[in-house]
């Protein structure tokens, strides 16, 4: 089975997932960043299908961009016109072609993580 890439946001200040967070991957060539998608998280801080589904999935460097600014000022969590999170840019590498590759955020107003999930 080819592989796919899946994520899943979590507010870890609230406790909760974090729903309607905006999300780009992109596919890194060099310096050259190719957009392939666009998703917003779920009720449960996860994309509706996979951010990279098996058909489409392709071993490489990736960035995935989660829009953390709108989300966390919604929630209370930031305010004014400087966030000190506003994106948050994830890069790495998939080299399994037949691998699912997991990255969750774990998401605060002042801090995050990530790791790779399964």
């Amino acid at each position: 089975m080819p592989g796919y890439l899946s994520t899943h946001v979590l507010d870890t200040a609230r406790g909760c997932p974090a729903a309607g967070l905006h999300i780009t991957l992109y596919r890194l060539n060099g310096e050259y960043r190719e957009k392939l998608v666009e998703m917003t998280t779920n009720s449960d801080g996860r994309t509706d299908t996979p951010i990279l589904p098996p058909e489409k999935f392709a071993t490489g460097t990736y960035e995935l961009v989660f829009f953390c600014g709108a989300y966390l000022e919604q929630h209370g969590q930031a305010s004014g016109p400087i966030k000190f999170l506003d994106q948050v840019p994830i890069r790495f590498g998939m080299e399994d072609a037949e691998a699912h590759y997991h990255v969750p955020l774990l998401l605060s107003a002042y801090g995050y993580s990530t790791y790779r999930g399964s």
